[in-house]
């Protein structure tokens, strides 16, 4: 089998599961992009199998520590496993993140399940060359499935990949229903964001909704309103959504209208609301701040933590004195010390002070592996406003 041989001291060697190009010693037996490799130190030991792809700055991410192809009964049996993992976990069964990347020890693939129906993403060149043997090995163990492609992610970019959208298997209803603990929301398989919603948060929903109950909500960066309709239900005095996006909007006020529910509904750009909002000397009770990634690079990161620093400050001002804030970064490189920090910023800058009441992690079908961090990219905090002193 080709490979290559890590240079020392590479992360890898340190229980990670990435080789980036400068990591590489030397590459024996020319391996095309896209093929199964041997990972091997500098006294010639199998460190593991790979996946390879030269174009990529991730030349290797290995998914078995032994010789190891990845061929049908390879894809059955860790889809299998990665199932299981979240029966353990009680994950429902029918609205869940079925397979997670390289937490489940397949680099790059991503599994969705919305019902009966499938939602397949392959965001490296291995694991995209392969969807015919996934494809199989997932109506192999679920049976009678439809399969949605959202390969339109930019990341697949880094890979030399193209996007593209489209059904791959079965009869597919692109418009369908789910429901999380009693609501219910319209997603859109095929063009909604990520696999059409987001399944990271859905825990966190029901964790929040007491905290609302007779007080003025507002929810920023609301998408298709999920946070804001779980708090109108559990009894919120008001609440307001605020999204840019025209298409979200319209989405959030069809599951407002599916759940009888009663949200007053804002398409505007979250900072200028902000900053309207405390001219006019508005105030709420809660306040969610839920936005998208504001880097998906290292480069972006100053500019990211500018953003988040603005954005908590307005949020502060707004705050009643003993109100609640739920803020939330989707961000990889904005860690749980950097977050921390901007929120301290934010504080200081809006001259409050607050209590932190308790984390939101990432959902338990999201899981995390501590050898590799990238596998954690969210985080959030509930944080209670404190008298002036």
């Amino acid at each position: 089998m080709a490979g290559i041989v890590v240079k020392p001291r590479s992360r890898i060697l340190h229980g990670h599961d990435w080789v980036f190009s400068s990591e590489v010693l030397k590459v024996f037996g020319d391996p095309a992009d896209g093929d199964v490799i041997s990972l091997k130190d500098g006294r010639d030991h199998l460190i593991g199998s790979a996946i390879y792809n030269s174009k990529s700055q991730i030349v290797a991410r290995r998914f078995s520590r032994r010789r190891q192809d990845l061929d049908l009964d390879f894809f059955q049996r860790r889809i299998m496993q990665a199932s299981e993992y979240r029966d353990r976990r009680s994950v429902e069964p029918k609205l869940r993140r079925v397979v997670w990347s390289e937490s489940d020890g397949l680099p790059g693939l991503i599994i969705d399940r919305y019902g009966d129906q499938f939602v397949l993403q392959t965001l490296t060149l291995a694991m995209d060359i392969r969807k015919d043997l996934i494809t199989t090995a997932m109506a192999d163990l679920f049976g009678d499935i439809a399969i949605v492609e959202r390969n339109d992610a930019p990341v697949r970019q880094a890979e030399g990949l193209e996007l593209r959208t489209g059904v791959l298997r079965g009869t597919a209803s692109p418009q369908t229903i789910i429901e999380i603990e009693g609501l219910k929301f319209e997603v859109d398989l095929l063009r909604g964001h990520k696999t059409g919603f987001y399944l990271d948060q859905k825990h966190n929903y029901t964790i929040l909704a007491p905290y609302a109950r007779n007080r003025r909500v507002l929810d920023c960066f609301t998408n298709q309103g999920a946070f804001a309709l779980t708090c109108a239900r559990a009894g919120a005095a008001e609440v307001t959504g605020v999204e840019e996006n025209p298409e979200n909007i319209a989405a959030a006020k069809r599951n407002a209208a599916c759940n009888q529910l009663k949200v007053e509904w804002v398409q505007r750009d979250v900072f200028q609301f902000l900053r309207a909002a405390e001219k006019t000397g508005a105030q709420y009770d809660l306040i969610v701040l839920d936005p998208p990634s504001f880097t998906r690079t290292k480069t972006g990161l100053r500019d990211a933590l500018r953003g988040y620093r603005e954005l908590h400050m307005r949020a502060f001002k707004l705050l009643s004195k003993d109100g609640l804030l739920a803020t939330f970064s989707c961000s990889h490189h904005v860690d749980d010390p950097a977050f921390l920090q901007t929120i301290t910023d934010a504080l200081v800058d809006a001259r409050r002070s607050a209590r932190r009441l308790r984390r939101f992690e990432q959902a338990p079908d999201h899981p995390v592996l501590p050898i590799v961090p990238e596998t954690e990219y969210f985080r959030g905090f509930l944080l209670e406003m404190m008298p002036g002193r």
